[in-house]
């Protein structure tokens, strides 16, 4: 039997964690991150949930279930606070930590496990050797975004959250822990500047902003982080865990700002917004984990992947946002696809941010498309895109194809128009499919010859109403 293709988002479409800190331990990939709720009101509002999946198969995620819950910390016994984004680290005893921030504190919390998956339970506060806990001392800045790397009895810990303009905040933190996990035996030094503090160290343009995560490759440290406009990851190098951080690069935009090869660099193809996530090394190639934004909102997230490369000086190239990225190469040219996967998602009126994020903002905003799904948070219903209107645009990357000479499209809604079947975003139609209204999902064809080889597909609805679109197939 040929094995499960693997799509962005890689987690089954109606599940929701943002913040991936992706690690191999024990044989298996295992996934930490928030957790989002559909239709949420707010950022993080569920409980710590687990993945993982075979080192060889990042289609087959299996869920672990619920590895801690906001109530577990004896800071939020109501649950009044949410979990922020998370990390966790094997310690020096052979047991798993995880380190967190709620969301109204300035402390952060250290839960423990003797399993990966969990359940986790809750062990106690990283303070300085008096007890005072990280964040409490005077003149400390407020702990967030807890990002972890164990080696021998230390543990380095980073920490930040930098608005533009906010001088009271100076940048990623780097603290080290002793052996007990939790006590700080060199105390908090700054290894990227914050926005106001940036003129002259190269990081200028791209601050920190949040989201920190550190690994090691070689002999060198990779700081990843959120930069100041958000929808980038950035990195950061260095030989040594706690100092002398240079500014490299950018490794991916969740709105494929800056990349040019096939469109004009800034030009967004996917509504962006805060992003965080890492790299990790799977079956012997690297790769990034981010996340994209749904629901026209700030505060449905999902987790994505793309496979990257290191040059020979070390450096990260940017890479392209993909509806392939976990299958490691083209999706087949043949079957069924559900639209959720789109990568590309845009009209004729562009707006970099979605919902809640820069000066507009697509805001539950009716000119924009956006990915969602029926149903409640935790109902397995599978996503589709809504209110695909005049100019509105799906795209996905990549697929090999060869002979394909139909193209079907499942949709529904109040629309009455038709769908551009294209290779290219700016390219001519292929084909034109016909669509009317209809209150279930109702299967439209065409004849389309798409040429062979490997292709981009895209879907631009012109019309009236809009049109809801849950799948396509390419025969």
């Amino acid at each position: 039997m040929a094995q499960q293709q693997g799509f962005n988002p890689y987690l089954p479409s109606w599940e929701y964690i943002p913040d991936g800190e992706p690690y191999v331990f024990e044989g298996r990939v295992y996934l930490y991150g928030s957790h989002d709720r559909y239709n949420g009101h707010a950022f993080c509002l569920n409980d710590y949930a687990c993945w993982s999946a075979p080192e060889d198969n990042l289609a087959a995620w299996r869920y672990e279930g619920v590895m801690y819950r906001a109530t577990d910390d004896p800071l939020n016994p109501d649950g009044s606070m949410c979990l922020y984004a998370p990390d966790v680290t094997l310690g020096p005893d052979g047991r798993y930590y995880l380190y967190y921030v709620l969301d109204k504190v300035p402390v952060v919390s250290v839960a423990v496990c003797d399993k990966p998956g969990g359940k986790y339970e809750f062990y106690g506060y990283v303070t300085y050797a008096d007890g005072t806990r990280l964040g409490e001392r005077e003149g400390d800045e407020p702990q967030f975004d807890p990002g972890v790397l164990t080696e021998g009895d230390k543990t380095y810990l980073y920490t930040g959250f930098c608005s533009y303009g906010d001088r009271s905040r100076h940048g990623a933190m780097a603290t080290v822990l002793g052996p007990d996990m939790l006590t700080i035996i060199e105390k908090p030094v700054f290894v990227a500047p914050s926005q106001p503090y940036s003129k002259g160290t190269g990081f200028e343009g791209y601050e920190f902003f949040e989201a920190p995560s550190i690994r090691k490759r070689g002999d060198t440290y990779y700081l990843i982080y959120s930069s100041i406009s958000m929808h980038e990851l950035c990195y950061a190098t260095s030989k040594h865990p706690a100092k002398d951080f240079v500014y490299r690069g950018i490794i991916v935009s969740n709105c494929d700002l800056h990349i040019d090869t096939y469109k004009p660099a800034g030009q967004p193809m996917y509504y962006g917004g805060n992003n965080h996530g890492s790299i990790v090394e799977i079956n012997g190639e690297w790769y990034i984990f981010y996340h994209r934004h749904t629901n026209g909102t700030a505060f449905s997230r999902q987790g994505c992947i793309e496979r990257i490369v290191f040059l020979e000086d070390g450096t990260i190239p940017q890479v392209e946002i993909t509806s392939c990225g976990p299958n490691g190469r083209p999706l087949e040219g043949r079957g069924e696809y559900p639209a959720y996967i789109a990568c590309h998602l845009f009209c004729k009126d562009q707006e970099m941010y979605t919902g809640g994020f820069g000066p507009i903002g697509a805001w539950m905003d009716s000119r924009f498309p956006k990915i969602t799904q029926d149903g409640g948070d935790g109902d397995e219903e599978t996503g589709y895109i809504a209110n695909m209107t005049d100019s509105a645009t799906a795209g996905f990357k990549y697929f090999s194809c060869g002979g394909v000479t139909r193209v079907s499209i499942k949709v529904r809604g109040y629309c009455q128009g038709e769908f551009e079947v294209k290779t290219a975003w700016d390219g001519p139609a292929l084909g034109r499919i016909p669509v009317g209204f209809t209150n279930v999902w109702k299967e439209y064809t065409t004849e389309v010859a798409v040429p062979d080889g490997v292709q981009a597909l895209y879907f631009t609805y012109t019309g009236n109403g809009g049109a809801q679109l849950a799948s396509f197939t390419l025969e």
